[in-house]
């Protein structure tokens, strides 16, 4: 029997979901590549995503993988999966012609069928070799965003495990303010918060943590560097924690030294920004309101130039090479919130004058009152060492 971490009802309640938004866009079936919609679909669970292979999914509720003989077993193992085709690796292999004949035998020619182009794995030779392969065969449909959309409100059982990985990400935050002293390297920190996370029962996130100090504090991306903590330093986290493939991520700055008066208003504006932000993180709001609330306290508070387009994004169950799920909070973004949905919100200062950074984040769940954060960061400056 495969290992699900849903129940069957519920993985047939989301199945009959895509189905009636496939009738509801005129598809017959849909061509999926990303490996978070077979996760959410069927509960198949693989970095197989990597190499190709492709998920059928027909108006009909019939659904069909077709993968490599790595994932003959996971598949099985991991999923509610009973119709499981191979394609061999071989020096002429085209798995495109392999995809063709499955959507053939479950008749499929002549039909009109949704892709999920927008995939980690279906890379642009993939994809050419997709609609090559479809080419008269069938009508292709750009659509990628039909299960993303669906999945963005999580049902009770996803958001216990999304509240698993705020804990397990406050318990991580713990560890790092612990470990953050000077003369110590940024990687043996990021060693005993990525422990912290693993002994707790987590998983690794889909994304690699942002995690500076010194100039790299700036970066906002991870980076191969291993900086030591200086006497006077700042330090830029931005670590998450995933549980059974769900998210919860935080950002947050330590100081070394002390607290100059220019982190410490830096600070105070991330503090109301976020505040402000989580108080539009409700039902009837759009992310673009979520948004502006941003704008506004960074704007007033003379921040106008060092802080960033976005201030977050959805989380949920994401595979490498990111956590990163859409849609994203900018300003005029219109998608509007509904209780259910997960958002991480992060209040990024650069200062590129003046060289000094200042962040804070924090993931909650969208209820239908006030948001429930699920992670907690301080709102005064954090003074470590």
């Amino acid at each position: 029997m495969p290992v699900l971490h849903f129940s069957r009802e519920e993985f047939a309640a989301r199945q009959a979901a895509t189905c009636a938004e496939m009738a509801r866009q005129g598809l017959d079936g849909l061509v999926l590549f990303r490996q978070e919609s077979m996760f959410w679909l069927t509960g198949y669970d693989t970095c197989g995503y990597t190499m190709f292979q492709a998920m059928y999914l027909g108006a009909d509720g019939h659904a069909a993988l077709l993968t490599r003989t790595a994932d003959r077993i996971q598949s099985r193992a991991t999923s509610v999966l009973e119709d499981i085709r191979i394609w061999y690796d071989r020096e002429d292999a085209s798995p495109g012609d392999d995809l063709r004949a499955m959507l053939d035998d479950l008749g499929c020619r002549g039909k009109r069928l949704g892709v999920e182009y927008h995939a980690y794995g279906l890379t642009g030779q993939r994809a050419k070799m997709v609609d090559a392969a479809l080419e008269g065969f069938c009508t292709l449909v750009d659509a990628s965003d039909l299960v993303r959309e669906l999945r963005l409100v999580k049902s009770p059982a996803e958001l216990a495990y999304v509240r698993k990985a705020g804990e397990l990400s406050d318990r991580i935050l713990a560890v790092s303010l612990e470990r953050c002293r000077p003369g110590v390297t940024v990687k043996s920190i990021y060693g005993a918060m990525m422990q912290a996370l693993m002994e707790g029962g987590g998983d690794p996130t889909g994304s690699l943590w942002p995690l500076g100090a010194g100039e790299a504090a700036q970066f906002g991306r991870y980076h191969s560097g291993n900086e030591i903590v200086g006497p006077n330093d700042q330090v830029t986290f931005e670590p998450g924690a995933a549980y059974l493939r769900y998210h919860a991520c935080l950002m947050y700055t330590a100081l070394t030294g002390g607290v100059s008066a220019h982190h410490r208003s830096m600070n105070a504006a991330c503090a109301e920004a976020l505040a402000a932000c989580q108080e539009h993180l409700r039902p009837g709001n759009t992310l673009g309101e979520v948004y502006d609330a941003h704008a506004r306290v960074m704007d007033r508070a003379g921040y106008g130039e060092a802080r960033l387009a976005a201030c977050g994004y959805t989380l949920g169950a994401t595979y490498p090479p990111t956590w990163m799920d859409w849609p994203m909070c900018w300003s005029g973004n219109p998608q509007v919130l509904a209780p259910g949905m997960v958002f991480f919100l992060h209040m990024i200062l650069f200062d590129r004058a003046n060289g000094a950074g200042m962040c804070m984040g924090e993931t909650a769940i969208v209820t239908d009152g006030a948001c429930e954060r699920v992670n907690h960061v301080p709102r005064e400056p954090i003074l470590v060492g």
